[in-house]
């Protein structure tokens, strides 16, 4: 049985009329930066709940999801609807494997690759030490349709005045124009070694690892791509250079 502990909104933004994020006031759960816990909200007599990666690192108090609208989805109209002291539910425990801890140690070049707001585990990643201590190099390649879905920009432009050596950040724009932005899809791109060229290193099985998080057909795109290039999907038991995560 899910056990469910209360909390109330703290902090509500609004990035486009789809996409929000929310930070949560609650005791617990403890985390490692990457995994995901369910949000429920009581509607009618049913506790809907569904998974959202955590934005903030574990050290912080607040408890901060990134999510989009989903038409005809059964709980995130409902969170949108929210504001600061409305109740929210989430689960006692925190889930998933998409964290540093799964990177095999001879790791020198970690790159995040995500569509909307797959990018959310990355960003709690990027806020601890671990990245920079560990990798030569972190590339945060972050894909969206539009512009005003681009969130948490202020976050990632500290991030790159912070660790200028290490730190590449390309971001990708599928149905409109932005400067400084490669057009179009993540697999794409990599296909036609444009993120490579960006990020100014090479994807090398024998150094890089990818992390992948968003929509399902970027997913399964980018790991044919990446499976061209000699890397496979990795597992504790057969280690590999390829960690994933499904947001559809």
């Amino acid at each position: 049985m899910t056990q469910w502990v209360s909390g109330h909104v703290a902090r509500k933004t609004q990035w486009s009329d789809t996409h929000f994020s929310l930070a949560i006031e609650a005791d617990g759960p403890a985390f490692l930066a990457g995994q995901f816990i369910r949000i429920g909200m009581d509607l009618g007599d049913e506790r809907v709940g569904r998974p959202y990666s955590l934005i903030n690192p574990p050290h912080e108090r607040l408890l901060e999801i990134f999510f989009n609208i989903v038409p005809e989805g059964p709980l995130s109209g409902e969170l949108a609807a929210l504001e600061i002291g409305d109740p929210v539910w989430l689960t006692a425990a925190a889930n998933g494997l998409l964290t540093l801890s799964e990177v095999p140690q001879t790791t020198r070049d970690l790159w995040m690759l995500a569509t909307g707001t797959g990018v959310g585990p990355f960003l709690s990643i990027l806020q601890t030490d671990e990245p920079w201590e560990r990798f030569d190099t972190v590339v945060l390649g972050y894909g969206v349709r539009y512009v005003c879905n681009l969130g948490y920009r202020e976050l990632i432009d500290r991030l790159v005045e912070r660790h200028p050596e290490r730190f590449r950040f390309v971001p990708l724009v599928t149905g409109e124009t932005l400067g400084g932005a490669l057009q179009g899809r993540i697999p794409e791109n990599l296909e036609q070694g444009r993120i490579e060229q960006r990020a100014g290193i090479t994807l090398d099985p024998s150094r890089s690892h990818v992390m992948l998080c968003g929509h399902s057909g970027m997913i399964g795109d980018a790991v044919a791509e990446l499976e061209k290039r000699g890397m496979k999907r990795h597992r504790r038991r057969d280690p590999g250079q390829i960690s994933t995560e499904k947001y559809h």
